[in-house]
Formats: C-alpha cells, structure tokens, sequence
C-alpha cells in the first residue's frame, strides 16, 4: 500500500526531542505551570473585573498555544503548516514571557494578600499559591526565550534574533499605552496629542505588519529587500517617538496645557494624569527599544524559512 509520509525527511513519525529537549522540557513545565495556575484560581482563589479576567485569559491562551506547538513539533505536523515555524515559536515564546509576568505582577498586588480579614484564609492561601506558579509559568517562557535566542554566528529565524524579540516588546508596550488611553479622554484637546496617538497607532501597525510576514514567511512578497524595509521603517519609527516623546509630556505636564502635579480630587484607578504618565514613561521606553533595535538591525540578516 503506498503512502506518502508525514515527515519530509522521512524520519520518524513522532519526534521525541520535542520533549525531552531542553526547549521541550521547558515547554511541559509551562504547560503544568500554566494549568496548576488557571486552575488553583478558578477552584478557590476566583478572580473579579476587567484585571482578574485579563489574567485568566493569559494563562488559558499560553496553555492552549503551548499545547498546539508541543502537539506539532511532537508529531511533525508543524511541517504541513504554511508558516515559518521558528518564527512563530520564538515570536510566541517572547509574547508569553511579557503576557505571564504582567498577569503575574496584577493578580498578585490585585489579589493576593497576607491577610485573611476581607477573605477566608483557604481564599487568601489559593491566591498566594497561584501567584507564585504564576511566577514560576514567567521563568519557564523566559527559559525558552533563552534558549532559542539567536546566539552569534548562529542562522537562525529572524524572530529569535534580538531585534525579533524586540519587535514583540515594542508592539506589548504600544499595547499598554493604548490601555492607558482609555482613561484618558483628553488626548483629543489637542492637535499635538492626538499626533502622538497617530504616532502610537502608526508604529503598533507596521510593527505588528512586520512580525506578522515574519511568522507567515511572506517577506519575499515585497518589492523591496525586506531588512531594508525593517532598518528604514524602524529609523522612521526613532523620529516619530521624538516628536511623541517632547509632545506629549509638554501639553500633558506643561502648566499652559495640563497640570505638572497630580489632581488632588483625582479618584484612584480612574485619574486621566495618572494615563497621561503611564503614557509619557512607556513613549520613552518604546523610544529606547526601537534605537537599540536599529543598532541590532544593522548587524543581522534575514532568513525567512527557518
């Protein structure tokens, strides 16, 4: 009976180093990290509001990603995919690391507590518990980041290079920007904010474009040598985040347009300058991540098929 077989290489049907690699056994701690965590809250520790409910999206998103690659490497179905392999598990490594530690960092101050005087003490030990396997769930993804990344020399996939890697960052904090924007409503004021905004948006969208031809390997499709489009549109990106970063804090801080000092009758959780410089402090982080990855994108070259 002929058939045609699964790997191309002919090899074995089930690849064993996908778990018993140093990269596999990361990836099974993640997955029972993740599951002890979403399941320690849903059991007892429970979770509440917009803040809860983001955390539990991230630990059942990187299980269920985590799943899907383990299944695929595990029996080669990674090779019937139209995507560049290695580009979607390094991208989606470096994205678990930042989702699992900001959902670490907001279940454990929103909470958890040492306290039982506001919740039963079986309560308070469950929330202590999945916090500290949430903990260790961000170690396990930044293990793999680890391991994968593109050592010197070495050809690897372009999104485990660092300016890969810095790309998944620049988008995440774009992210938490636009979330800082939601409770602030008076960017609108001004021409010069909602450039910033436009600057925000511009920049999300071309980075996120980039990674995502990346992953699909569809660099080729463009007309341009695509690490040239990455090196100018990235130098672009430096200029537009000056502007954002001498704008934004002006007509925010400056006492003509804004307040420099915090609103006494400002309500906690829910104060427009408090945005205001959640949004100022990121503009320069971005700013920093886009100069030091047009210094790495100097010294790298593109492999779109690995």
């Amino acid at each position: 009976i002929g058939s045609t077989p699964l790997h191309p290489t002919g090899g074995p049907y089930l690849n064993t180093a996908a778990v018993a690699s140093p990269v596999g056994v990361a990836r099974l701690l993640q997955v029972a990290f993740g599951c002890t965590t979403f399941s320690l809250v849903a059991h007892q520790g429970g979770f509440s509001a917009a803040y809860g409910t983001f955390c539990m999206f991230v630990w059942c998103f990187c299980f269920a990603v985590t799943i899907f690659i383990i299944t695929c490497e595990f029996t080669h179905l990674h090779s019937c995919l139209s995507i560049s392999w290695g580009n979607f598990t390094a991208a989606f490594a470096m994205l678990a690391t930042l989702m699992s530690i900001t959902a670490a960092v907001i279940y454990s101050l929103y909470f958890a507590q040492f306290g039982c005087y506001s919740i039963s003490c079986k309560v308070r030990d469950f929330r202590i518990a999945a916090s500290v396997f949430a903990g260790l769930l961000f170690i396990a993804y930044a293990v793999e980041v680890f391991l994968t990344r593109a050592k010197p020399g070495q050809v690897t996939s372009y999104m485990a290079t660092v300016s890969g890697l810095l790309k998944i960052v620049q988008a995440f904090v774009a992210c938490i920007i636009f979330g800082a924007l939601v409770n602030d409503n008076q960017y609108s004021n001004y021409v010069a904010t909602q450039w910033c905004v436009a600057v925000y948006s511009f920049c999300f969208v071309v980075t996120v474009v980039v990674v995502a031809f990346n992953v699909t390997g569809r660099t080729a499709m463009l007309r341009c040598p695509f690490e040239r489009f990455v090196v100018i549109y990235t130098f672009v990106a430096i200029l537009m985040y000056v502007s954002a970063a001498v704008i934004w804090p002006v007509f925010c801080f400056d006492s003509k347009y804004g307040s420099p000092w915090r609103p006494y009758q400002c309500s906690q959780g829910k104060c427009p300058w408090d945005s205001q410089l959640v949004i100022a402090i990121f503009t320069y982080v971005n700013l920093v991540l886009y100069t030091v990855d047009l210094a790495y994108s100097q010294r790298i070259r593109f492999v779109s098929h690995l």
